[in-house]
């Protein structure tokens, strides 16, 4: 009986852990940084870089350190999706839009930021190509088919149902001279613009021994660079800085449509990063080029409740992605296919993302990854009232948030009870 036991421990014991995902080391410059998706067709009536780099300044006093810009490339024309088509039907990696400006205007306003001390990465679409692009004629073999050997566009079977991305064709990564040229294009951007990085489109979709050979390559050519996958897969980070952590977005989104309360940030505290290396960053955020055009503006989501959502989405574990416009008050869902300009207003939330980028800048209990604090829960004694603290060193970082309709007492703030407005919220620094 004994020798069985011995025997069954020792079998447990044996047995191999499930390795843990891998995090790929961070730049130290990344460790305070908040990002900015820069959409460049709707910057401006003109929709180009010269109204991009013009508005930099203006951005860095915000405390935004990664500018993410969307493809830049040439558009596809066959099959293209409305007047303008989708920046992710690229005709030509190796090249500019002439929608947007000029290669050279480009490079202004990548030495504009870096002048700035700011960084700037690239939208890659390394998944498929515009059915016009010329690797479609040079090297037919280097795309998906159909059954029959006949042409096709990408088709996404990861979703309820397949999706067909009529714009474009998928590229076949069972073929080598496709790591090769993607490779080198991507090279080419680095070592003609002096870009900081990548944001990965669809990253998952494509194999991971492609991107972490494309990591090391390109870091090879220049060293501490910052990569965005598209993705939530824990072990994409093997090779990615930071991931999309879309089940945050959908919490604050049914938060803010009323359809769940605090506790359900309760639970993505205490349940959220699970699976993921100590050391992953991963991007809160309210809203995004897709969650915008595809789905619904932060007027749909939030309402006038927006502010709180942007103090949590700066606050919590995470890196904060401010989309082009939210610092004035974004409230439509931008035209993808056509110019339709952002109205820059009053920039109403200009100085409330001021505050917060500048406190994630600066604080050391904000830091991204395992060197900033983690977000421990907080009791007001009210189920509405979410809380929480975090710590690093002597320094720490306290908030609360009203999440309800209603006003609500906090027994104890800087040692007196105060009273918050419904969808308000405190911050206390120390």
């Amino acid at each position: 009986m004994i020798r069985a036991l011995i025997a069954a421990l020792l079998a447990l014991w044996l047995v191999p852990v499930a390795a843990q995902p891998v995090q790929h080391p961070h730049a130290a410059w990344t460790r305070n940084a908040s990002i900015y998706e820069v959409n460049v067709r709707q910057y401006s009536a003109g929709g180009g870089f010269k109204a991009v780099t013009r508005q930099l300044p203006r951005l860095k006093r915000m405390g935004v350190e990664i500018l993410w810009i969307m493809p830049i490339q040439p558009i596809g024309e066959r099959e293209r999706k409305g007047v303008l088509g989708s920046y992710y039907s690229i005709r030509d990696y190796n090249a500019v839009n002439p929608e947007f400006g000029t290669l050279d205007e480009f490079r202004t306003l990548v030495r504009t930021a870096h002048k700035l001390k700011m960084k700037v990465i690239l939208d890659w679409v390394a998944n498929h190509t515009a059915w016009d692009h010329e690797w479609t004629r040079t090297h037919p073999d280097w795309y998906k088919r159909g059954p029959n050997g006949e042409e096709i566009p990408y088709t996404y079977l990861a979703g309820d149902k397949p999706e067909y991305w009529t714009d474009v064709r998928g590229l076949d990564y069972r073929v080598p001279a496709v790591w090769d040229a993607q490779i080198a294009a991507m090279r080419w951007w680095i070592v003609e613009t002096d870009i900081d990085g990548f944001r990965a489109d669809v990253a998952s979709l494509m194999p991971l021994d492609f991107w972490k050979r494309a990591r090391a390559e390109l870091e090879a050519v220049k060293p501490g660079q910052f990569w965005l996958a598209e993705s939530n897969d824990p072990a994409i980070h093997a090779v990615f800085d930071m991931t999309y952590d879309w089940a945050l977005f959908n919490v604050f989104a049914d938060i803010g449509r009323r359809k769940a309360g605090a506790e359900a940030l309760r639970k993505w505290l205490a349940e959220g990063q699970q699976g993921f290396p100590a050391d992953a960053y991963r991007m809160n955020f309210t809203s995004n080029h897709d969650e915008n055009s595809w789905r619904s503006s932060d007027k749909d989501n939030f309402g006038d409740r927006f502010p709180v959502f942007a103090v949590l989405a700066a606050t919590l574990p995470g890196m904060p992605l401010v989309y082009s416009g939210q610092e004035s008050g974004l409230d439509k869902q931008i035209k993808f296919f056509e110019n339709d300009p952002i109205d820059w207003a009053d920039y109403r939330n200009a100085a409330l993302y001021t505050r917060l980028l500048r406190l994630k800048a600066s604080h050391p209990a904000l830091a991204n990854g395992a060197a900033g604090g983690a977000a421990e829960p907080v009791d007001m004694g009210d189920p509405a009232l979410f809380a929480f603290r975090r710590v690093s060193g002597k320094r720490s970082v306290t908030v609360v948030a009203n999440l309800s309709d209603e006003a609500k007492a906090v027994p104890s703030w800087r040692g007196k009870p105060i009273r918050l407005a419904p969808w308000d919220w405190r911050i206390d620094v120390r």
